[in-house]
């Protein structure tokens, strides 16, 4: 089904209103992160700041080989919303791959602000990459993905804002996968979340991927599900175009018959589409 076609709902924002089996899928979300929790090797909530939500989680392989590829996820929620403990399962196709999966937690708006959160995701990508070496892994072979508002968030540790001075200290980031991602942010202060994330419209314009500067080097992997709604379509194709006018390598991957919630249980799943794209993304970073 082509929601861009058959939508007449006001909020294209507000998912469970497009999802029928949204508490559903959620629920699945979550029950297959409490399995992979329980089998793997994982040290949950190591700090990379002081906050009491500045915390990761880290999954090591069941074989793990010195200089192994190393990847942090980040959840999404709308900024507003969402816990790491809720998104390990997407931690299965970096495992299978021989890698060392991290899930990352922040801090949520509207007690803190956007950018605020920009920086804790970028902290914490900086705390895991110095931790690398101690967790048998390389620094030099990591990635990074993140889902809805985490695939906003994710995408700044290889972009900078307007308004930031430059350059930046962002770690080397070799690949990202972005899944779902809200690249404008100009429709979101208007939208269903106003008094939830009370997102400011001066926030907004300070943060949208789409009008900062891309950095070059990783590889970009901007997926959807078909059966998002229209935002999501159009945002991911114009950061697409953005990334091949400046010749930067970036691929488009639309998954039929999904939705802005199964696609988790894609990315999560090793041998689905989205989670083999996970997997060879990972493996796929070279050694230092």
């Amino acid at each position: 089904m082509d929601l861009r076609n058959t939508m007449t709902r006001d909020d294209p924002y507000r998912i469970r209103d497009f999802v029928p089996d949204f508490d559903a899928i959620a629920a699945e979300i979550a029950a297959q992160s409490r399995a992979i929790a329980r089998r793997a090797t994982m040290w949950s909530g190591s700090s990379y700041g002081a906050g009491p939500r500045e915390k990761i989680d880290i999954l090591l392989p069941p074989r793990l080989r010195s200089g192994a590829p190393l990847h942090m996820f980040v959840h999404g929620g709308y900024w507003r919303s969402g816990e790491k403990e809720s998104y390990t399962c997407v931690a299965a196709p970096v495992l299978a791959a021989g890698g060392v999966a991290a899930i990352v937690e922040y801090d949520l708006m509207p007690g803190t602000r956007l950018g605020a959160i920009v920086d804790q995701v970028r902290r914490a990508a900086r705390w895991l990459v110095s931790q690398a070496r101690g967790l048998g892994a390389d620094p030099a072979r990591f990635t990074v993905s993140g889902h809805s508002a985490g695939a906003h968030l994710a995408s700044y540790l290889a972009a900078t804002a307007p308004d930031e001075a430059a350059p930046l200290a962002l770690p080397p980031v070799r690949g990202l996968l972005l899944l779902s991602g809200i690249y404008d942010l100009s429709g979101i202060p208007g939208s269903f979340l106003k008094d939830e994330a009370r997102m400011r419209p001066d926030e907004a314009g300070a943060w949208s991927p789409l009008a900062s500067r891309q950095h070059e080097g990783p590889h970009r992997v901007l997926a959807l599900g078909a059966d998002e709604t229209p935002p999501f379509h159009d945002q991911a194709t114009a950061l697409h175009r953005l990334l091949a006018a400046d010749g930067q390598p970036a691929e488009l991957l639309v998954r039929p018959g999904l939705n802005h919630m199964n696609v988790v249980l894609d990315l999560a799943d090793p041998a689905q589409p989205l989670g083999r794209r996970l997997a060879a993304l990972t493996e796929a970073a070279p050694a230092g």
